[in-house]
Parts: structure tokens; sequence; C-alpha cells
């Protein structure tokens, strides 16, 4: 019975560890880790949204990377380097 209770009361602190590292966020802001393949002219409603602070009105802040590729901002949202990725069609084929 002490083994059971001990093996559950391990499996709740574990469990409950990633929320207390959600703190560690000082700023109260969610990042947002967005991937683009290039810059361009089409992205510039988000560029425009960013620079006016859209995002942060929100509470949402915009980590913007360049993937030079549509095949490695598609390797990056599989891998979970990046939550968002601006690219063409072709990545999927």
């Amino acid at each position: 019975m002490k083994g059971k209770l001990t093996a559950l009361l391990t499996a709740l602190v574990l469990a409950l560890c990633p929320l207390s590292l959600s703190a560690c966020n000082d700023d109260g802001k969610t990042t947002v880790r967005l991937c683009e393949v290039t810059h361009s002219i089409f992205y510039a409603p988000l560029y425009i949204a960013i620079n006016n602070g859209y995002f942060d009105d929100e509470n949402i802040k915009i980590k913007l990377s360049n993937g030079g590729g549509a095949d490695k901002v598609m390797t990056s949202v599989i891998s979970g380097s990046a939550d968002i990725g601006l690219m063409g069609p072709e990545a999927t084929i």
C-alpha cells in the first residue's frame, strides 16, 4: 500500500512540474514561434500587425524566423521548433 501511495504522489508531482515552469514567462504574453519561408510582400499584413502592436494588444508575442525554404519550414513545424509555418503548398506534397 505504501509503495502505491508513493508512486501516485510521484506521478502527481511529475505531472504538475510543467505547470510550474509556465510562470517563467515574466511578461505574461503567450509566445508564438512563427517560421516563414522567406520575407515576402505576401506576408505584409503580418508585418503590419506586428509593427502596429496588434499582437501585443492580445498578449501575444510573435517570434518570427526565416526558414529559408518550404522544406525547412515544414521540418520546423513537424519537429516542434515552430508553432506556425508560412509556406506554399509544395511542402505538403
